[in-house]
């Protein structure tokens, strides 16, 4: 949440340029507070897991977000998926005359798919465009991150012989950024993917910004220039078993299957995984919740739809 201060204090602008949030008494005082509405479109074949990781992080804060679950029409699951979406998602049509502040495209297990052989790609696509109008910041996560770097910019990914997996270093690349604010120089991620997108090409972009990564993930965080597209291409809300149970997953399929890079002591596959990620998952969602969602989307939600974006967090 921001600090409220006295107007004249002398601080505020030493803060603002730091991208602390400082509210002056004088917009306090003006300030009606609702809650905000957040919905998440659940791409991950194992609903439940990845429902509980991100809403974990989302609980975090001091704010009120009331969560949607979404699905797409022409997606359909397990028999026993379908029945949990049909007491707890609500149908992208239901939806599509609302407005929300905020949006969580998770990841799916379409790593070796071209997109438009993705069954759904074409509802897929009209969400994304549905939700530059209708959401104040969508955050992309891990394949999603991808699959909107390429329908909203053009960057097609690239397929890696090997699956980029493990716990990583990261650097942060801009002093004082918002989504950044509060890390450490040095920071850890997992990441399960097989997609690529050079880095050069996407600083080819003047409306792409790489907020941090490393020189063995490439560009991990990224947004653009308003903040209404946050990108993320690991997996910070991961659990501290989950690159276990996918790695237990992938040697079903083939014995020669890498073992996750960092992630089991000593290279044991038998002794438990610590989880070293989970300060920065936190801060991340966090940061993203009151920079680009709270501060950002206008008290009458009516007007997400008018595209009213006041955020000034240039990275």
């Amino acid at each position: 949440m921001p600090i409220t201060v006295k107007d004249e204090l002398p601080a505020i602008a030493r803060l603002r340029h730091e991208n602390v949030f400082v509210m002056p008494k004088s917009r306090a005082m003006s300030q009606e507070i609702r809650p905000m509405r957040l919905a998440i479109l659940n791409l991950m074949p194992n609903k439940v897991e990845t429902e509980v990781q991100f809403i974990r992080l989302l609980a975090n804060t001091p704010l009120q977000v009331n969560v949607d679950l979404l699905r797409l029409d022409t997606h359909r699951s397990s028999e026993n998926s379908e029945q949990h979406l049909n007491m707890f998602y609500r149908y992208f049509s239901e939806v599509k005359d609302e407005n929300y502040d905020a949006l969580i495209v998770t990841g799916a297990p379409l790593a070796h798919l071209e997109y438009s052989d993705v069954i759904y790609w074409q509802e897929l696509q009209a969400f994304f465009d549905w939700a530059e109008h209708h959401v104040t910041s969508t955050l992309f996560s891990c394949w999603a991150a991808h699959a909107g770097l390429y329908h909203h910019h053009g960057l097609k990914r690239e397929l890696k012989e090997q699956k980029l997996c493990g716990v990583f270093k990261h650097r942060v690349y801009f002093d004082h950024g918002a989504l950044t604010r509060g890390f450490d120089d040095e920071f850890l991620v997992p990441h399960s993917r097989y997609g690529h997108i050079d880095i050069e090409k996407i600083n080819r972009k003047e409306d792409l910004v790489v907020l941090a990564g490393s020189e063995q993930v490439g560009a991990y965080l990224l947004k653009n220039n308003t903040g209404s597209q946050v990108y993320i291409t690991g997996h910070p809300e991961y659990d501290a078993d989950t690159l276990q149970k996918e790695y237990l997953r992938d040697l079903q399929n083939g014995p020669d299957a890498p073992m996750p890079d960092n992630y089991f002591p000593n290279n044991d596959s038998g002794v438990k995984p610590s989880k070293t990620w989970q300060s920065h998952a936190f801060l991340l969602f966090s940061n993203w919740l009151n920079y680009y969602v709270y501060q950002t989307t206008p008290y009458d939600i009516n007007l997400v739809s008018q595209d009213v974006r006041t955020n000034n967090y240039a990275e």
